[in-house]
């Protein structure tokens, strides 16, 4: 692909009221982190602006929350359409604000989001807006105006994770979108006027966490929360909203554990846990960052886990034939960095990566792609996320021993199981996270997503997913 393209964006902007709102003020600068360019710009926005795009959410509310849910899905489903028609410019922006390889981005820049709406309209479609319960009539509302706040790692998807599901139930929102990447937003608000959405249901103000988040999150009439990030950011999300009482939901860090079992296929499993660890860099809430694996096969797995990474090239994320590009930022890069600094010291055995960018590449936000064996499962690189390629591999004695350390982080969003199916199962009831796949399984959009423990509170996707933006009443009679 040319990615000339990538780099044409508009002018800095807020989305306020069906509109874009050009911005005199500071800016802040969207870098390339392939190259260093400065590809766009973006408001750096401020506690007023906030306040305007929430003042138009208000105002819009109370006409959307009236209309039909069978046309809110009909202008939903548009808005999927929209997404899938400008699939390629979306892509475009993904590698070139946060260097996501173009191997990459087909899949959630160009299928997955459109995929997301079609299933999420298919649930509220098919959704039980009431209920007869004894002489109570159950009814359940939109909670009123969102605010929804996305990360860098998977910009568009991330926003359609969220926004489709508050607007189904009828809520009006307000995005802020991560200053490292914010250019999809621009493309979505766009797609969502070209489907009919009413002026002022869906706004989005630029700007920092610790300015346009917090306004946010500190509203009086914001009446919920939608966060993905870190912990220790939806720590600050929840104190700041819990001044207002609004209801807060959090989709937070991870360090998933890969169970690989001993009567496994272990080339399969080593190659697809690999694959998933290393998905987008490693930058991905949901890796497999801890593959915890027998003793008696721990030597065995590290050969096929060579094996596996000779297939990772690394370089320009624009090139198609590229499965790793650089990591978004470079402070990113240095906080990888530092952890795989710590792992080296800590007496992890280094089975390939290490620090330093790789071969042939002097600039960038680059790192190597690393595995580390015989891992202390309390080790700092076992327990702490740290949203890059190195992945800690863990051996283990018994499916006791297996589960033990899978449950023993702060964090509990997903994990994997491979080997026998029933054997698998049997270990995935175990683990204390909310999402736990066997044998590879498929990402299903209609089952519900979300953590256990610090990894967060609430659930996207599925019938749980748009019960998140709901309030239940009870009308006796």
């Amino acid at each position: 692909m040319n990615t000339d393209t990538a780099l044409t964006f508009p002018s800095p902007a807020h989305w306020i009221d069906g509109l874009a709102v050009p911005f005199d003020g500071p800016l802040i600068e969207v870098v390339n982190p392939a190259t260093g360019d400065v590809v766009a710009a973006v408001p750096d926005g401020t506690a007023s602006d906030a306040d305007r795009a929430v003042a138009a959410a208000s105002a819009a509310f109370p006409g959307w929350a009236a209309t039909d849910p069978a046309e809110r899905a009909a202008v939903v489903r548009r808005m999927g359409a929209g997404l899938e028609r400008r699939g390629e410019e979306i892509a475009a922006a993904m590698t070139a604000e946060m260097g996501a390889a173009r191997s990459l981005t087909g899949t959630l820049a160009v299928a997955l989001p459109p995929m997301t709406v079609a299933a999420l309209a298919d649930v509220a479609e098919k959704f039980p807006w009431t209920e007869e319960i004894a002489n109570s009539l159950i009814v359940r509302e939109p909670v009123g105006v969102v605010a929804a706040i996305v990360p860098w790692n998977f910009p568009v998807q991330q926003i359609v994770t969220k926004v489709v599901p508050a607007l189904l139930a009828g809520n009006s929102v307000v995005l802020k979108p991560a200053e490292a990447a914010p250019l999809a937003a621009r493309i979505f608000a766009e797609v969502t006027a070209e489907a009919g959405l009413p002026a002022g249901v869906f706004n989005v103000v630029h700007g920092t966490g610790q300015v346009v988040g917090e306004a946010l999150a500190a509203h009086p009439r914001v009446d919920m929360v939608s966060f993905t990030g870190s912990t220790r950011a939806g720590r600050r999300v929840s104190a700041v909203a819990s001044e207002t009482v609004k209801r807060v939901a959090l989709e937070l860090g991870g360090k998933s554990a890969n169970i690989i079992l001993p009567d496994a296929d272990l080339k399969a499993a080593v190659t697809a846990g690999l694959a998933v660890a290393w998905a987008n860099n490693g930058q991905v809430c949901g890796a497999y960052s801890r593959m915890l694996v027998p003793a008696e096969l721990h030597d065995r797995v590290v050969g096929l886990l060579r094996e596996a990474a000779a297939e990772y090239t690394v370089g320009d994320p624009a090139d198609d034939s590229v499965r790793l590009g650089p990591l978004a930022s470079e402070a990113q890069r240095e906080r990888v960095t530092a952890y795989i600094e710590r792992g080296i010291a800590d007496g992890a055995t280094l089975v390939l990566g290490g620090l330093g960018r790789p071969d042939g590449l002097t600039g960038g936000a680059y790192v190597r792609p690393t595995i580390f064996a015989d891992v202390d499962p309390g080790s700092v690189i076992a327990q702490e996320e740290i949203f890059g390629p190195v992945l800690a591999v863990i051996p283990y004695t018994d499916d006791d021993h297996a589960v033990e350390i899978a449950n023993s982080t702060i964090y509990g969003l997903t994990g994997a199981v491979f080997g026998e199916e029933e054997h698998a199962m049997a270990v995935a009831r175990r683990m204390r996270t909310g999402q736990v796949d066997i044998n590879g399984a498929r990402f299903n959009p209609f089952a519900p997503f979300g953590g256990y423990k610090q990894s967060g509170n609430g659930r996207e996707y599925g019938r749980q997913g748009l019960e998140e933006f709901l309030e239940t009443k009870a009308i006796q009679r």
